[in-house]
């Protein structure tokens, strides 16, 4: 007999969503896990409405949200078991990540305590809920290789396209390079900085290809570029990410140059699929190197690319839903 499993999320077109748990749903489907996914509404008595129905579900999927200690206590009261996932540090403000929020720590701890089973997006994130939880599993975020598989020629046009692809909110990690850019710039008069987004970094030294994010293209932006960019500042935050656009370059068989915070200094082995870089002057010397060397730039990406397979949704799906079963099959009668 199918479980059902209720699926809450804060947003459900969240990039974070999508790829964490919607591109698993047809996987836990064929696993014998039917998913509703629902969005938690802002008014207390809706959510309460809403945590109530958890009672005729084999089990809740709550992926990153944090509850008040109402809330917490509708749902643990309802439930027969609890799933938390996460994939950023939450507990953590973006904006000042040094400064320590007890608030969020409180609110972070009373959602791991009141979970039967914790899946946090890296190591890191792992050590975190670990404080306040004995079963916590790692899980990492995967991707879909398949838009990757077909074959793209880049541009035979003398020019070096680096690529980055992110959101506004990550706009700044990119401007943080910025001045490495613009040392580039004035050294190679072929480069081209693409940006993948829905905001872009305005740059008179450098020729500029603004593409705006869509599903259906990125893997093809991704594909007809030469080298990915993955910039990071070292902070309590930064450390938590995932580090979900490295897999998409080495997907599309790029070389990556990142900075070595947090899982990009695992995903990225340097010297074999890319460099790390620490510094601005290391950020200038590695992306020199690959620049103008094409085939040291074939070489790694190739690399890259046999080494992000495990990180295929049907590998990384499989994991999720075994866990899953694990969770759901223990509170059933």
């Amino acid at each position: 007999m199918p479980m059902r499993l209720l699926v809450l999320t804060n947003n459900p077109d969240r990039a974070s969503f999508r790829m964490r748990v919607a591109i698993h749903l047809g996987i836990l489907r064929d696993n014998g896990i039917d998913c509703e996914v629902v969005e938690l509404p802002r008014g207390f008595w809706a959510r309460q409405r809403l945590l109530k129905q958890a009672a005729g579900f084999d089990g809740v999927f709550l992926h990153k949200k944090r509850l008040s200690w109402l809330d917490a206590a509708s749902l643990r009261r309802c439930a027969r078991r609890i799933l938390y996932d996460f994939d950023d540090a939450v507990m953590y403000r973006d904006r000042e990540p040094e400064r320590i929020s007890r608030a969020r720590f409180r609110a972070f701890g009373r959602i791991v305590r009141l979970a039967d089973m914790v899946i946090a997006g890296n190591a890191y994130l792992g050590e975190h809920a670990s404080r306040y939880h004995a079963n916590v599993r790692v899980v990492p975020t995967g991707l879909d290789l398949n838009p990757y598989r077909e074959e793209r020629r880049r541009r035979d046009d003398g020019r070096v396209r680096l690529v980055w692809i992110g959101s506004a909110t990550t706009l700044k990690y990119l401007a943080g390079i910025q001045p490495v850019l613009q040392d580039l710039a004035g050294r190679f008069d072929n480069l081209t900085l693409r940006m993948i987004s829905d905001e872009y970094l305005g740059m008179a030294s450098m020729k500029m290809e603004r593409c705006p994010w869509s599903g259906e293209t990125e893997a093809a932006d991704l594909m007809t570029s030469d080298i990915g960019l993955a910039p990071l500042p070292d902070d309590p935050f930064t450390r938590g990410k995932c580090g979900f656009k490295i897999l998409q370059y080495q997907a599309a068989g790029l070389p990556v140059v990142a900075s070595p915070v947090g899982v990009n200094a695992q995903y990225v082995r340097d010297g074999v699929t890319g460099f790390l870089a620490r510094d601005p002057a290391q950020w200038v010397d590695r992306l020199g190197e690959l620049i103008v060397n094409p085939e040291m730039r074939t070489t790694l990406g190739r690399a890259g690319r046999r080494e992000v397979e495990a990180f295929d949704v049907s590998v990384i799906g499989n994991r999720l839903c075994t866990l899953i079963a694990e969770c759901l099959n223990q509170g059933r009668d």
